[in-house]
């Protein structure tokens, strides 16, 4: 591997600290970056890799901040939609996945562009009714929308790591607050990846070959975790979200069109 490579991989495992303990959307651009710099397949596994370290820092950070029954209604959902994204795995095309993954990264970063303008509706006054109402009809289909989300977020994540957009959206109709909410994020997806991995292994997607990079790649994760808890409160959320997006955005489209 080239030195400029592993520079952009580097980058990416800093984007994956970084979005465990700040700002989930920047998950999205280590995605690109993987999946543009090692083989289509192969970056998927190296990427759960890291995210499980990931993990690790978030849930010693918020480990006694988790609403569970949440968690434990989208178990079986979550589960379905894995196993739709395993047998995806492995029955697609390799000409497929490139395709499929940067479509995922765009819909990821379309639904974060809507769930923004949504929170800006709800600091609106004038939007103040109209969210209410919606929020009622929200709660009236809250079962039905854990296993809409669930499956959706067990398929996205399976097939690309890319469930982190789909359970904010569905957290947010809950109305937790900060501390619950990231804690919730952080658990479920040390669940979530934990789960994946023996899939990931069987399918080949982690492999053996792969993890002297993983090894080389834990410190940046390390350090993106440490700037995300040392910048969360001195940047501004909104700016970094929007270039994030804009970036994922633009490299989903390559990686679709590559």
């Amino acid at each position: 591997m080239s030195a400029a490579g592993f520079l952009a991989l580097a980058l990416g495992a800093v984007m994956v600290g970084f979005s465990k303990t700040a700002i989930s959307g920047a998950s999205t651009l280590a995605i690109v970056i993987f999946a543009t710099v090692l083989p289509t397949r192969e970056s998927t596994g190296a990427l759960l890799v890291l995210l499980m370290v990931g993990d690790i820092l978030a849930v010693w950070t918020y480990r006694g901040h988790a609403e569970w029954a949440l968690i434990r209604r989208l178990i079986a959902p979550v589960l379905a939609g894995v196993v739709v994204g395993a047998f995806f795995l492995a029955l697609a095309p390799v000409g497929w996945l490139k395709p499929v993954i940067g479509g995922i990264v765009v819909v990821m970063s379309l639904i974060q562009v809507w769930r923004m303008w949504t929170a800006g509706r709800a600091a609106d006054p004038r939007a103040a009714a109209a969210d209410r109402a919606g929020n009622r009809v929200a709660h009236a289909g809250h079962a039905g929308a854990g296993t809409f989300f669930g499956s959706l977020a067990g398929f996205t994540t399976m097939v690309a790591n890319a469930g982190g957009p789909v359970m904010t959206l569905y957290l947010l109709r809950s109305r937790l607050e900060v501390t619950r909410f990231v804690g919730t994020m952080a658990w479920f997806f040390a669940c979530v990846n934990v789960t994946k991995l023996p899939i990931s292994i069987g399918l080949g997607l982690v492999r053996p070959q792969r993890l002297l990079l993983c090894l080389a790649l834990v410190p940046a994760v390390i350090v993106g975790a440490v700037m995300g808890r040392l910048l969360i409160s001195r940047i501004s959320r909104t700016l970094f979200e929007k270039v994030v997006l804009a970036v994922a955005g633009l490299s989903g489209l390559y990686l679709m069109l590559s």
